[in-house]
């Protein structure tokens, strides 16, 4: 689980907190530094004027050889707090007077000054020892030595701690107090800011409004820039909402229209179909009773002239019932389900081996291939394409029409094809307007509508249609549909 993110509020008084503590401790440092370094320097000082004038005091001693007369001189050291031992050694090192406090303890292994050192001092972790010369008359007479603990340093280093943590503690909630009256003035414009932008944007109301700052800040800019935005976002939203409920009137009032053409053009087609089958009626009627009752009164040629009206007005009257259907599929309604394509290609294949039986036609198709589309519709998409293969292929002994799919492009692309007549590749895209043939009607029978249909229905199932071939290598009618 994510650790629960801190609120700027928050963020801005760990911020005044965390600078003062660490002002607070880097000045404690300092403080404490200065405070070590002036105070060894001064015990240093102290040390040095003491051994000084201890041993100036004790030349005669050293020079009578009168011990006691030194350590009466040494004495005199008691009334310095600080200093634990003293003594005072021959130039071989051996000590001629010695000085010890009641507490303290003998300074062992007395540090050796160099010859060219009148003084120097040695700081252990619980005692300082500086070493000096006595001289008399540019002779080194001896020397003496002064031990002091540090026992007042560390007393100062705790008591100056506790006056740290103290004063760090107090400043500390100093802090807090001041965090909280700058979290008011700063915080909670941005805080109110963020609840804006937040419920903005969960809501997607753009009239509401940021609270202004009364000061004239970064802070107050940038609330003032965000309202601006609010507006500018709210008058575009505005035009938008506008723009879409004046589409959506477009799209109803053309819908209205398209619905009116539509009746408008199912009343020409029913129109169609009845005034003008109604004359081919009486010219096939009275064509046929003239061949049967007046038959023996004709001529060869007049006869002929009989039999091709006859065939001239059955070829109208299956235009126009082609054009009927071409007209019904546009803009019939469509009834999305799911419908088996190889189950639709297996039957079509099987009326047109019963219809001709001596044809040798291999077929492939796949065991299933679903698709959701509208079920008469595909069926006539289907009956179309496999009679074109079933067609273009009859002037071969052997033919074979395949029906399949393939994924192209990352979508499902359909096909019929067959290794029959073909076409030229480059009148393809006559393939696809009604009544435009690539053959003569001597050669393969039909009326140019049938991939016409095709288009218009694989069209209305959001999908497209497209022809490959080559003459004498046979064809493939390719389609997609959007299965949605």
């Amino acid at each position: 689980m994510s650790p629960r993110p801190r609120s700027i509020s928050t963020k801005l008084t760990l911020m005044n907190v965390l600078v003062s503590g660490t002002a607070l401790i880097l000045a404690c440092a300092a403080f404490f530094a200065y405070d070590q370094i002036t105070f060894r320097n001064g015990l240093v000082r102290t040390l040095s004027a003491q051994a000084e004038i201890i041993g100036s005091n004790s030349v005669s001693a050293l020079l009578f050889n009168d011990p006691q007369s030194a350590s009466n001189t040494l004495a005199a050291l008691s009334n310095s707090p600080h200093v634990e031992s003293a003594g005072i050694l021959t130039p071989d090192r051996h000590v001629f007077a010695t000085y010890l406090r009641q507490d303290g303890g003998e300074a062992l292994n007395v540090p050796t000054l160099r010859p060219d050192q009148v003084e120097h001092y040695w700081f252990r972790s619980t005692h300082v020892i500086l070493v000096r010369q006595i001289v008399f008359q540019g002779q080194n007479i001896g020397s003496i030595y002064v031990r002091a603990d540090l026992r007042e340093i560390n007393e100062r280093l705790w008591r100056y701690a506790l006056i740290s943590l103290a004063v760090l503690l107090v400043s500390l909630l100093f802090a807090l107090v001041v965090s909280g009256r700058l979290r008011r003035s700063l915080a909670g414009p941005i805080v109110t800011l963020a609840e804006t932008a937040r419920a903005v944007s969960r809501d997607k109301d753009y009239s509401v409004r940021a609270i202004a700052s009364p000061h004239r800040d970064e802070l107050a800019t940038l609330i003032n820039s965000f309202n601006d935005m609010l507006k500018e976002i709210q008058l575009r939203d505005g035009a938008l909402q506008k723009a879409h409920d004046e589409l959506e009137q477009r799209v109803a009032d053309r819908t209205r229209e398209l619905l009116s053409a539509n009746r408008e053009l199912e009343t020409f087609s029913y129109s169609v179909s009845h005034d003008l089958r109604g004359p081919l009626d009486a010219i096939n009627g009275f064509s046929y009773l003239l061949l049967k009752n007046d038959s023996a009164r004709l001529d060869d040629a007049g006869r002929e002239s009989l039999l091709s009206i006859r065939a001239a007005a059955k070829r109208m009257s299956e235009l126009i019932e082609d054009l009927l259907n071409l007209s019904r599929v546009s803009t019939s309604a469509m009834h999305r389900e799911e419908v088996d394509l190889s189950e639709f290609a297996r039957s079509i294949i099987e009326e047109l081996r019963v219809e001709t039986p001596l044809r040798q036609v291999e077929f492939v198709a796949p065991a299933t291939t679903k698709v959701n589309a509208d079920a008469r519709l595909l069926r006539i998409v289907m009956d179309n394409l496999l009679r074109n293969s079933w067609k273009y292929t009859s002037h071969h002994e052997h033919a074979r029409i395949e029906f399949g799919q393939q994924t192209r492009a990352d979508r499902v692309v359909y096909f019929v094809k067959d290794d029959g007549a073909g076409f030229d590749p480059r009148s393809a895209d006559r393939l696809f307007q009604p009544f435009q043939r690539l053959h003569s009607g001597a050669e393969f029978p039909g009326d140019g509508i049938g991939l016409a249909t095709v288009q218009r229905i694989i069209q209305r199932h959001g999908g497209e249609v497209w022809a490959e071939g080559a003459v004498e290598r046979g064809a493939t009618i390719y389609f997609s549909l959007r299965n949605s």
